[in-house]
């Protein structure tokens, strides 16, 4: 049995991608706990979580996408790790993206711990999101970048969330981006475990929804103009659930489309798995589009909740020519819809309202990879 420290930036409350990697490690008889930085000093200090010990940090409030004030928080994060597990050494550091790789550097540079590097996304990318044109943010992105790049080469493992899907395959995922850079990965797809009976329920009136973290505006004005292109008597409602620094914006946006044009929207905020399932039930069609500047969307990023949407019968409409849309048509999960046309995203809304998907692929395939990667780590 191992001892494993997993490391990740957010609140794990939970991280589906984390606890489910963690999971798979306790199944396989090691000892995980996750060193979580709770920005906001929203949850329990420490919880157990399918067999996962989850310690949390409370380090005073801590931004999401901001600059100094988010630098600072984890920086003053990723200390006070080093500090408690150099006091308790495990026996493997598994960093889940870019901002915990200092830890598993310094782990092993000064304690010979080796380390996995996850890679769920191109988290230098980040950066740009609240001004993708911004000069200052092109170049802390571009140091980011470098600054990861140059880490990784210490990392023992390196797992990733999305590659080419095969000989055939037209776009490129994560793992691609790593080899052209000299680094080889093994992909573990973020799919949920999938249901033996898969039911849609029809909702009066459709309903489109967006679940998950609200990080910029702009695809939710694109929604809205398309809701406000369609009659008013076939017009959906709107379920929108999750946190995020675009949040209030997000809200305020669709308060004045309800009181404007009389548009139906509920929106919460956080929620865990369980509620996902609830979630759920309230929408016909996922709403899963994401402004392509920013650069990870184009290169490989698959949203977890095309997925999770599909694992109950629900289609999702997500972003054309590149990975995302290739997977939502080829398994007849979703389908793709271009940025900038409103026409092609309007159509592709109504004509996605009552159907019924079926995940045929879903996690236990990405577990024996998983577990087959990290052999050589025990």
């Amino acid at each position: 049995m191992a001892r494993i420290a997993m490391v990740v930036t957010n609140a794990c409350s939970p991280d589906p991608r984390v606890i489910r990697h963690a999971k798979w490690l306790v199944e396989e008889g090691h000892e995980v706990t996750v060193h979580a930085f709770d920005r906001q000093t929203q949850f329990p200090k420490s919880e157990l979580v399918d067999g996962v010990r989850i310690m949390r940090y409370h380090l005073g409030d801590t931004p999401y996408g901001g600059l100094i004030k988010t630098a600072w928080g984890l920086r003053n994060f990723v200390r006070q790790v080093q500090r408690g597990l150099a006091n308790k050494l495990p026996d493997l550091v598994y960093c889940h993206d870019a901002d915990t790789l200092a830890i598993g550097c310094r782990m092993k540079k000064n304690h010979d711990v080796p380390f996995v590097f996850d890679m769920h996304d191109l988290h230098h990318t980040w950066i740009l999101m609240p001004a993708p044109n911004s000069s200052i943010r092109k170049i802390i992105s571009k140091r980011l970048e470098k600054r990861m790049l140059k880490r990784v080469k210490s990392a023992d493992c390196i797992i990733t969330s999305s590659g080419r899907l095969d000989e055939d395959g037209v776009h490129f995922g994560f793992r691609e981006y790593l080899a052209e850079r000299g680094y080889s990965s093994t992909v573990v797809e973020n799919r949920p475990v999938i249901r033996d009976v898969v039911t849609k329920k029809a909702n009066t009136p459709w309903c489109i929804g967006y679940l998950g973290r609200v990080r910029e505006v702009e695809p939710f004005e694109k929604l809205l103009q398309s809701i406000l292109s369609m009659e008013v008597d076939m017009r959906p409602c709107v379920r929108i659930a999750g946190d995020g620094i675009a949040s209030e914006r997000v809200r305020r946006l669709f308060e004045t489309a309800q009181h404007e044009h009389g548009i139906q929207c509920h929106i919460t905020g956080q929620f865990d798995s369980k509620q996902f399932t609830e979630l759920i039930q309230e929408i016909d069609v996922m709403y899963a589009m994401y402004q392509p500047d920013r650069g990870n969307i184009l290169q490989g990023a698959i949203p977890v909740k095309m997925f999770d949407a599909a694992a109950c019968g629900v289609p999702s409409v997500v972003n054309s020519n590149c990975l995302m849309s290739e997977i939502a048509e080829r398994e007849n999960i979703g389908r793709g819809v271009d940025w900038t046309d409103e026409e092609e995203l309007t159509q592709t809304l109504v004509d996605l309202k009552s159907k019924c998907v079926q995940l045929h692929t879903g996690s236990e395939r990405e577990r024996l990879k998983f577990v087959e990667a990290l052999k050589p780590m025990f």
